[in-house]
């Protein structure tokens, strides 16, 4: 895989270091920068300190696990922007559930085929170059008290500022631009995740339960509609 665009900053974490090495080698091979983190702490570190575009966890980690470093990013500001896919051995539906519930944006079993590794994550940073060219053209979205700074990437609902995942930000803007329009599932799937990925639908209402949950933390009203049957519509009900 040859990487066209402007190369990525990502973090791998991982403690088997046959499998660190490996993603290293292939993340640079297809034309990234990739630094090594095999611990939790060191993974904290390395995200309080520089600059990152995507992050590969493992979810089993000395000092902690995957999900803490995935909270961590997800709860601030300067690195809820980041990327991130869970490598791991686990591979229950629950295991994936409480992935997604953190903010992973994609979630890839061990063992693993690479090629579809390395095209997986090409999506997911595909989808974040989209997101900063879109952003060039346009500067506020709103919505009721939803307020999208896409210049910025910053959200808000009415003076509160929303953090938001990059998977989450991506729905909120696409429902912004679609107001009271009803998307089924599928449909929410193509258009955020994409046609090429092998996502299973019920990806979907978990990030639609962490939008919510964001987006509704002092008791706002719920402002993504459900629609049985048929799926979700930004609109108060």
């Amino acid at each position: 895989m040859v990487n066209n665009g402007q190369p990525k900053n990502i973090l791998v974490v991982e403690d088997d270091p046959s499998i660190a090495l490996l993603l290293k080698y292939n993340l640079e091979k297809a034309g990234h920068k990739a630094e090594i983190a095999n611990t939790c702490p060191i993974a904290m570190d390395q995200l309080k300190n520089n600059h990152w575009d995507a992050a590969i966890l493992d979810w089993n980690l000395p000092g902690g696990s995957g999900l803490d470093v995935c909270r961590y990013i997800r709860n601030h500001t300067r690195t809820a922007h980041i990327a991130v896919i869970m490598l791991t051995a686990r591979s229950e539906e629950i295991d994936e559930i409480m992935g997604f519930d953190v903010g992973v944006d994609d979630y890839v079993s061990k063992p693993f085929n690479m090629e579809t590794f390395l095209l997986r994550l090409k999506a997911i940073l595909r989808r974040s170059n989209f997101q900063e060219h879109i952003e060039t053209g346009q500067t506020i979205l709103t919505y009721e008290d939803i307020h999208m700074n896409t210049q910025e990437h910053r959200v808000f609902r009415g003076d509160r500022p929303i953090i938001l995942g990059p998977t989450e930000y991506r729905l909120l803007e696409f429902f912004v631009r679609h107001p009271r329009k009803v998307f089924s599932r599928e449909e929410l799937l193509l258009e955020i995740w994409g046609e090429n990925l092998n996502v299973e639908i019920r990806t979907v209402d978990v990030h639609i339960r962490r939008l919510r949950k964001e987006l509704n933390l002092q008791n706002d009203k719920n402002i993504i509609r459900t629609i049985r049957s048929a799926g979700y519509a930004l609109d108060l009900e």
